[in-house]
């Protein structure tokens, strides 16, 4: 349940309508015996579009190597998917996600803002805004399984994780950036 929130200063982006931090806060979740989590951290980039747009989320996740994108919300229970890393992009309202299980951290994201889940991360939504939308994306080549804590899932869940790579790309920043944040900890 360590969650190290580290924020950087504001930057530009360095192109269209982005105007978020340079660098991700990063919070990391242990394995708490019902929900695998990671060592890997989710990253949550605050502020990534100054006019939220799902389709604007939607050709950004897709230009850095997110595809199968879908518009919705959060699932109010906790829940993980074992066979691919998430990336959900707020484009309206606002939500209180619960990230890392029962014994998590809650975080609150708003209109422009990005998280970054990885494979085996439970998250699930304990509060939004009437009006709150999300677009979500996995990276090209994986699909998602839904997941919920419950006995019998694992260890079959740990072998699915193990086997989901990092991502060909950041979904926010395109190139390896993630790779740099997401190395072997």
């Amino acid at each position: 349940m360590a969650s190290s929130a580290g924020r950087a200063p504001e930057t530009a982006a360095p192109s269209g309508d982005r105007h978020g931090r340079a660098e991700p806060e990063t919070h990391l979740f242990p394995d708490d015996g019902v929900f695998p989590n990671s060592r890997l951290p989710v990253l949550i980039y605050r502020g990534v579009l100054a006019t939220p747009d799902a389709a604007a989320f939607e050709q950004m996740f897709e230009a850095n190597g997110w595809s199968s994108a879908w518009r919705n919300g959060l699932y109010s229970v906790h829940h993980y998917h074992s066979t691919a890393h998430e990336v959900l992009g707020i484009y309206d309202g606002r939500v209180t996600a619960r990230l890392g299980g029962g014994r998590g951290t809650s975080v609150t994201l708003v209109a422009g803002d990005v998280v970054v889940i990885p494979a085996g991360v439970a998250h699930k939504n304990d509060g939004a805004s009437a009006d709150f939308r999300v677009v979500g994306a996995y990276p090209v080549g994986t699909s998602p399984d839904m997941q919920y804590g419950k006995p019998g899932e694992r260890p079959g869940t740990d072998r699915s994780i193990a086997r989901v790579g990092l991502p060909m790309g950041d979904p926010v920043r395109g190139g390896a950036a993630i790779a740099s944040l997401w190395k072997a900890k």
